[in-house]
């Protein structure tokens, strides 16, 4: 299936997922800045509260594209320590890159968090949400990042993914929804007719719209309504 775009991904996403609907003990974490889209569906049509969780890949010296890592707000990191042995690749190189990106990954959360403090997950089903699986070094960060915060159940949820990243993350996470697995999978993009870069407004924006909603819907419960 070739998605129109995120927000289409999201709305198929939420059907898989609507089990999760209303629950009480469920949260929803996006992986901006691609999956924050795609969690806004999912969050909406599921009337769960969205948070996200900053995760930076550790790209390759010369072809970023591809990850040989990740790192995880608060401190979690996923190293690929096979491609790291077979590329030779220096501790001061691995620690440049690992400098440079976690410099990002503060910037990106004081522009999309602020002062807010992240959502409480112990105890909770969280679904984790992206816009694609390649490699799954953001993903494996990210689980590891939210292991920690003793959740009940680790849900990662994604629109497209490598078959072979897809399986190896059921034996991280307590279950694994990608839609679509294609043989020839290259590249996340591939797989959507509009693959533009999202934006931190874009982030930000949808983040606000999913506390406001969240708030709406509080108050009409508590109205009986």
């Amino acid at each position: 299936m070739l998605f129109l775009d995120r927000t289409e991904a999201g709305r198929v996403l939420a059907h898989r997922l609507a089990a999760y609907a209303n629950y009480p003990d469920a949260v929803v974490i996006a992986l901006p800045r691609g999956g924050v889209p795609v969690a806004f569906e999912i969050a909406e049509e599921l009337n769960l509260p969205l948070d996200i969780l900053v995760v930076r890949k550790l790209g390759l010296p010369g072809h970023e594209e591809f990850a040989m890592g990740a790192i995880a707000s608060g401190g979690a990191r996923f190293l690929n320590q096979d491609l790291i042995r077979q590329l030779s690749l220096s501790d001061e190189i691995i620690g440049h890159i690992v400098a440079r990106e976690q410099r990002e990954l503060e910037r990106r959360e004081r522009t999309y968090r602020g002062q807010r403090p992240a959502l409480d997950v112990r105890g909770h089903n969280v679904i984790i949400v992206d816009d694609g699986l390649a490699t799954g070094s953001s993903m494996r960060a990210a689980i590891a990042a939210l292991r920690e915060k003793r959740p009940t159940k680790l849900i990662v949820a994604v629109p497209v993914g490598a078959g072979m990243t897809c399986s190896e993350l059921e034996e991280l996470a307590d279950e694994v929804i990608c839609l679509e697995k294609p043989e020839n999978f290259s590249a996340v993009g591939l797989w959507y007719r509009d693959f533009s870069q999202v934006t931190d407004e874009e982030v930000n924006n949808l983040l606000e719209r999913n506390r406001r909603n969240s708030a709406a819907r509080n108050i009409s419960q508590e109205a009986g309504i």
